[in-house]
């Protein structure tokens, strides 16, 4: 299976394209990840890794390569999960020219909803132990009473605020696009990670 998940920060499309993945025995495609393995290997311009690292998008065409290289390699023939892309209409569009030259096409694009405010509880709320890594929610999940607590900058409410205006912007045509074409499949992202990997599960059947 080909498929995108998109979702707004703090929705939980890392679990779920992880629970996916295993599921289904698919890659997940992370074009975040593979920037910063291209920045780390030297393999970016030093225009571009300057402009990576003062925090800028890279032009389309970039990125674009980095997918098409990465859609030949061997794990990919039984599909994958394309993680944070595409992001655009511009983006959708590539791809679609990217796996039409493979004889291939998406079978479908997921979207994660949970309305704004409780995506901005779950930041506000978020604790990560800087001892162990984990992550608690104050009120839902709290930590043991030794844990050495870190609030992340950008779980901060006017920096969640910021990244859920700025999804919105991204997806305006994005999610419109895929759903002209019967790929789009909406699924409930508030409740527990089992229950709403049910209805990803039911959404791909």
């Amino acid at each position: 299976m080909r498929l995108v998940l998109v979702g707004p920060p703090g929705a939980g499309k890392g679990t779920q394209a992880q629970i996916l993945c295993e599921r289904l025995d698919i890659p997940q495609i992370s074009t975040g990840d593979m920037l910063r393995a291209a920045q780390a290997a030297g393999a970016l311009p030093e225009h571009l890794a300057r402009q990576m690292s003062e925090g800028g998008l890279l032009p389309d065409a970039v990125v674009l390569e980095l997918i098409g290289k990465r859609l030949t390699e061997a794990d990919c023939r039984s599909g994958f999960l394309l993680d944070g892309f595409p992001r655009t209409e511009a983006q959708a569009t590539g791809l679609d020219d990217i796996l039409a030259k493979q004889g291939a096409a998406l079978d479908v694009v997921v979207a994660l909803e949970v309305p704004a405010e409780q995506l901005i509880d779950r930041a506000v709320h978020r604790r990560v132990d800087k001892r162990t890594g984990k992550i608690y929610h104050l009120k839902s999940n709290p930590p043991p009473e030794d844990a050495e607590l870190e609030h992340r900058s950008d779980d901060h409410e006017d920096v969640v605020r910021q990244r859920i205006e700025h999804y919105a912007a991204m997806t305006a045509e994005l999610l419109p696009f895929y759903a002209e074409r019967g790929l789009l499949r909406r699924v409930d992202g508030v409740g527990e990670v089992a229950s709403v990997a049910e209805r990803v599960r039911a959404a791909l059947s």
